[in-house]
């Protein structure tokens, strides 16, 4: 086995042939022909709404419910077990001109595991289901705000990655369960990539003559999770052929008329749109500002800038997928050197706004500022209006002149670009984990007259509120939290040692992070994960 794989396999990526697979299949077909299947339904505690509205869960909310079991005769079994899961899956498939490395990669990771405690007492002795009789095992699940850090065990190149791939993901790639409310939309999200949230249930048996383990029945209940996403740092895009914040172009009179100027366009990371929270009855359009600044500097003095017609948006979706964990955040440049990576991207045609009263300003030489940087995010956006005049000073200092320019003077214009998402389409806030990742690229187009088509791509995120309910529930933790620390730290004996010979106090800690198993301990339960949900 290559070590690539070995890797990936110990810190919890398990790729698998789909042979084994298609044996897995086979295996527990057979095992449920020779067994009574008991039946299992799922009733969800969900009071938000119709039970044909698909509940959506965020951070800190609570998912609650029980589950029905009816065995069409008697039946043993060995053991129960209820736990939430979260699982990435992915494939890549890979095509070379060598056929020893022509084929597909699969890999399934389980990020999160909330295991039920089932009262033991409740199982009846000997532990048969009787023909019939409905039992009933209730369950509770909080949906966490960050995974536990054996969730990402690989090698990463710095820390700010691996506290991306601790986020909790949003639910992704699954066309039963994308949408809002009752409505099914399309997430963008390619087929080689999905991110399935659930309530599993095993039964699992022992067998009379090999006294192994089997699964004598299981079922998965998928819901929507849509997690809370705050703001992040604005992405750093020098040097990266992705995006384009600033262009320049020839503006001609006309046919073999000689030039007219050249125009400057440049733009900036907007403010991030913001997604509202799970179950929430805001329908408000999802929009944010962009800035867009010109500067014409004229080839002859006296020459006046070129006019302008409408400025098309739109949004453009990259999913970055892989069959081994990513030790970095993903980029086009990084994949033409690892075949296990892949990328899905589509555009979404969003606003076009005309701009062809853009009031334009003049400026003497003398007025000309020193060049700033655009890369920063400017608070001030509000500030930048074509009726101002300070305004236009200020955007006379973000642009430098052009090559071309010749000390004379020079035009600039800023204008505001309102830009609302689209309902047709389900936007997921923006998220990296071990093998997917979700970005969003703003794309600004328009063609002035007497030059060619200009674009602008800078990186835009998408966050996403917390739930009512799930806000409610983590201020009560907080509060919980500092009065449990401040009781027991009133109670607890101080030490009074002198220090160590480094000059540190010796401080042994027991409260550890829990630790969330897949499902019953080995001693109760030997049942090896599956690959694949």
């Amino acid at each position: 086995m290559p070590s690539s794989s070995r890797a990936s396999i110990s810190s919890g990526f398990r790729t698998h042939p789909i042979s084994s697979v298609g044996n897995q299949i086979v295996g527990k077909a057979r095992t449920l022909a020779n067994m009574g299947q008991p039946n299992i339904e799922f009733v969800m505690n969900d009071s938000d709404g119709p039970r044909r509205i698909i509940p959506s869960y965020s951070t800190m909310d609570t998912i609650s419910g029980y589950i029905e079991i009816t065995a069409p005769s008697d039946t043993r079994f060995e053991d129960i077990d209820i736990a939430f899961i979260g699982t990435a899956n992915t494939f890549v498939d890979r095509v070379t001109t060598t056929p020893s490395l022509t084929g597909r990669t699969e890999s399934s990771h389980r990020f999160l595991t909330l295991r039920q405690p089932v009262d033991q007492s409740s199982f009846s002795t000997p532990r048969v289901f009787e023909a019939g009789r409905v039992y009933k095992f209730p369950f509770t699940f909080n949906i966490p705000e960050r995974l536990l850090p054996k969730a990402c065990t690989h090698n990463v190149v710095a820390d700010p990655i691996r506290d991306q791939h601790l986020m909790l993901p949003p639910s992704f790639g699954d066309p039963d369960l994308s949408g809002f409310g009752s409505a099914l939309l399309d997430d963008l999200a390619p087929e080689m990539s999905k991110i399935t949230y659930g309530v599993k249930v095993r039964i699992a048996q022992r067998g009379l003559t090999d006294n192994v383990i089997h699964i004598l029945a299981e079922r998965l209940k998928k819901v929507r999770v849509k997690p809370a996403f705050e703001e992040q740092a604005p992405l750093n895009i020098d040097g990266i052929d992705e995006y384009r914040s600033k262009q320049e172009k020839t503006i001609k009179k006309g046919l073999f008329k000689g030039r007219l100027g050249t125009l400057t366009a440049q733009t900036m990371q907007p403010a991030p749109f913001s997604i509202p929270g799970a179950r929430t009855t805001n329908n408000k359009p999802i929009a944010t500002i962009a800035k867009l600044v010109l500067r014409f500097d004229p080839a002859e003095e006296g020459t006046q800038p070129p006019a302008l017609n409408s400025l098309h948006t739109k949004l453009k979706a990259t999913t970055f997928y892989a069959s081994n964990p990513r030790h970095n955040l993903p980029s086009r440049t990084h994949m033409a050197f690892d075949m296990s990576q892949g990328v899905y991207a589509q555009n979404v045609a969003l606003n076009s706004l005309c701009i062809t009263k853009a009031k334009w300003e003049s400026h003497s030489m003398s007025s000309n500022p020193a060049p700033e940087s655009l890369q920063r995010r400017d608070s001030g956006i509000s500030d930048c209006s074509t009726s101002s005049s300070a305004a236009q000073a200020f955007a006379a200092g973000i642009l430098s002149p052009s090559s071309n320019y010749k000390n004379g003077t020079f035009y600039t214009a800023c204008i505001l670009v309102p830009v609302t998402l689209t309902e047709k389409k389900n936007f997921v806030p923006t998220f990296h984990t071990c093998l997917i990742s979700r970005i969003y690229t703003l794309k600004f187009e328009f063609t002035p007259q007497g030059g060619s088509s200009m674009s602008l791509k800078v990186p835009v995120q998408i966050c996403a509120d917390g739930s009512d309910t799930g806000i409610e529930n983590a201020r009560a933790r907080s509060v919980e939290a500092v009065m449990y620390r401040a009781s027991a730290g009133m109670f607890e004996p101080r030490s009074v040692a002198p220090p160590n010979f480094d000059g540190s106090v010796s401080v042994q800690r027991d409260d550890l992070p829990p630790d969330y198993s897949a499902f019953a301990p080995a001693t109760r339960l030997a049942v090896r994960p599956q690959a694949s949900i």
